[in-house]
């Protein structure tokens, strides 16, 4: 018999600030015990080094993570020029130094190199898996995996500031980059050599940055709560998102009223007539009830106005 996971049903996503010097499963879980979730997971790591962004799912939110992780995300970035590193950012031993003699028109042209779709050869420190182990446990014991080059878009490079050696850069791009890649290719364009010295995800799909949530924001909350005597859930839980702004990129349908149980229970489900006729047979799609627009996952459109169940939210009863 499976033991029975610890912790509460809650159901919904933070936006967590995520602070330097912290592993992105580290954040998950103080995340997880804040709120006292039975169930949680991360949508896409950030480095140690690197701040920002990172939606937590709680609950049944973590069958749509997948969604989250396959979205464009938003960097503020600051390259240091003139030195590799063999992280390719402040975390790794110098490799080479160069003099840096660029101009702000040298730097113009690299970033316009660099914009639109390009193909990028992962670093040997990301966490892509190689025979079921992460590229970066491979490095550190000093064996090189050959990698392939991947397509990926820089839908925009924007350089803030630029100052001697320094150059500050917002970086809105697609799924699969790795910046810290970007940054060394870009400094080997400029000729001098270049590491990501500071790095911040300021969002991720359109999820707005000013709800982003500290660890000290969630511990004023935890103590809040103590000192009125209520339960912690009582301040934490509004500060969720709904699990389906996670798949919102996909199109929306509802079910016949009688249909929602065939559906809760895994099997194809008819459509309510007023789906619309936009939408293509084999694509993914938003589930709702009829009743109160309730979410309740995310199927596959069939033939005859038919939906197949690919991720159902299990509801406890209340």
């Amino acid at each position: 018999m499976g033991r029975k996971r610890k912790g509460r049903p809650v159901d919904g996503i933070l936006l967590l600030n995520k602070p330097l010097d912290i592993s992105s499963n580290q954040a998950m879980q103080k995340v997880r015990w804040a709120f006292g979730a039975a169930k949680a997971g991360h949508t896409g790591a950030l480095d140690p080094l690197a701040t920002g962004m990172l939606p937590i799912c709680l609950g049944e939110a973590t069958k749509f993570s997948q969604f989250l992780l396959d979205t464009d995300k938003t960097y503020q970035v600051t390259a240091k020029l003139g030195i590799r590193t063999t992280t390719s950012d402040a975390a790794g031993e110098v490799v080479e130094t160069r003099d840096v003699s660029v101009s702000a028109e040298q730097l113009a042209r690299v970033c316009e190199m660099f914009r639109g779709p390009i193909k990028q050869i992962p670093s040997m420190f990301s966490a892509l898996k190689h025979q079921g182990k992460p590229l970066y446990s491979y490095a550190r014991q000093g064996i090189d995996i050959p990698r392939e080059a991947r397509p990926i878009t820089i839908y925009s490079l924007s350089v803030e500031r630029f100052e001697g050696d320094e150059v500050d850069m917002i970086v809105h791009c697609s799924k699969g980059t790795y910046i810290r890649s970007l940054v060394d290719d870009m400094g080997q364009a400029l000729g001098c050599g270049a590491y990501v010295s500071k790095l911040h995800r300021s969002q991720v799909t359109d999820y707005p940055s000013d709800k982003m949530l500290t660890f000290e924001q969630l511990d004023a909350l935890i103590a809040q709560a103590k000192e009125q005597g209520v339960e912690v859930s009582s301040l934490l839980d509004p500060l969720l998102l709904p699990m389906d702004t996670a798949v919102k990129c996909l199109g929306e349908v509802s079910l016949s009223a009688d249909q929602v149980i065939y559906y809760n229970n895994g099997n194809s489900a008819r459509l309510s007539d007023n789906t619309s006729s936009a939408l293509i047979e084999g694509e993914q799609v938003r589930v709702y009830s009829p009743d109160e627009h309730l979410f309740l996952g995310v199927g596959i459109l069939e033939e005859g106005n038919r939906v197949q169940p690919k991720r159902v939210v299990v509801r406890l009863p209340a």
